[in-house]
């Protein structure tokens, strides 16, 4: 098998929303796929990163959470940035819409990471 092309697709209740939060994360673009009303992609460099797909019943998960009632995490991104950059990683992400869930690590700890929520509620870690 010769794998040409690969990467996540996410589902959310906004596609449009969330393609352009993770394009501007990525400093990329979203591409309007023809006749894919309910799809974008997302690119760096003409290079599909990220998908995202429209899905009307949606339900976020709940981060962190034992509570088997709730929606559990399924998967999640990480996203390694090098040390230093980390404050003004987590200060644009924020600024771009995401939450943070956990301040795992102080921002200028040599190594670590930290969980957040893109806008449609799925995690994502920033990690140096």
């Amino acid at each position: 098998m010769k794998i040409t092309q690969h990467y996540v697709a996410l589902d959310a209740a906004d596609h449009i929303e969330e393609a352009t939060f993770w394009a501007a994360v990525f400093d990329g673009e979203v591409g309007d796929e023809p006749g894919w009303d309910d799809w974008r992609t997302v690119k760096v460099d003409g290079r599909t990163v990220i998908a995202v797909q429209q899905a009307p019943d949606y339900v976020a998960p709940e981060w962190p959470s034992d509570d088997p009632t709730r929606q559990q995490q399924q998967a999640h991104l990480d996203v390694y940035v090098e040390q230093p950059e980390v404050a003004a990683a987590e200060a644009e992400v924020l600024a771009l819409g995401a939450r943070l869930l956990q301040a795992h690590d102080g921002v200028t700890a040599p190594e670590g990471f930290r969980v957040y929520a893109d806008p449609a509620g799925h995690p994502f870690c920033i990690c140096w």
